[in-house]
């Protein structure tokens, strides 16, 4: 841990990069890349899973505030579909990462596996968004950002309750998918989306 920081500090730029939104049947996959100040440290960081949604919020705001350079993107369910769910993560992890100003000199992903077109060096660190800080920041801007997409989604195509379940196939999800059939950002490709497409089911 110590040498790692070390070496930022020493100009080796380290981006920390994670994703939220893997498993939901509807809405994007956002990813985010962070590369954290030294000079202006945030406390708190954590996998933005372990926290709530009110210090989820605040911490965003001080990432944004303090970070040296951070992105999200979102990779929409088109893209998903087409490409499936882990290439659309592994696209949007290489986007985010291309977009950083200054860039970063080396990626830590959260997980087991890396893209195969990432623009700079890069370690996967299983774990990492509740070991690293720079991958715990990343996880908390993606989480953050895609939660606020699915609460505006909800004013776009009422009755499913994505601000409440976040497009994640809860009881609630999945009784109003079968009431009113897939929406338009439904993942088509994902069960049990996908048997009511084949049904014939559409919104």
């Amino acid at each position: 841990m110590a040498s790692r920081r070390a070496v930022s500090q020493a100009g080796h730029l380290v981006a920390g990069v994670d994703e939220a939104g893997r498993g939901p049947l509807a809405g994007p996959v956002a990813v985010a890349a962070v590369i954290l100040d030294p000079a202006r440290p945030i406390q708190g960081l954590n996998d933005s899973k372990k926290l709530t949604e009110a210090r989820r919020e605040t911490l965003y705001a001080q990432i944004v505030e303090n970070a040296l350079a951070h992105c999200v993107v979102m990779v929409m369910p088109d893209e998903i579909d087409r490409i499936n769910i882990f290439q659309a993560t592994m696209t949007g992890m290489c986007r985010a990462l291309a977009a950083l100003t200054p860039a970063a000199h080396e990626a830590w992903i959260d997980g087991n596996a890396l893209p195969r077109d990432l623009p700079c060096a890069g370690r996967a660190i299983v774990g990492g968004d509740a070991l690293e800080p720079a991958i715990s920041a990343a996880s908390i801007l993606a989480k953050v950002s895609r939660d606020r997409w699915m609460v505006a989604l909800d004013g776009e195509h009422p009755g499913y309750g994505f601000a409440v379940h976040k497009g994640y196939p809860t009881p609630a999800h999945l009784d109003a998918l079968r009431r009113l059939g897939p929406c338009p950002s439904h993942r088509r490709s994902f069960a049990p989306v996908k048997l009511l497409v084949d049904q014939g089911v559409l919104f």
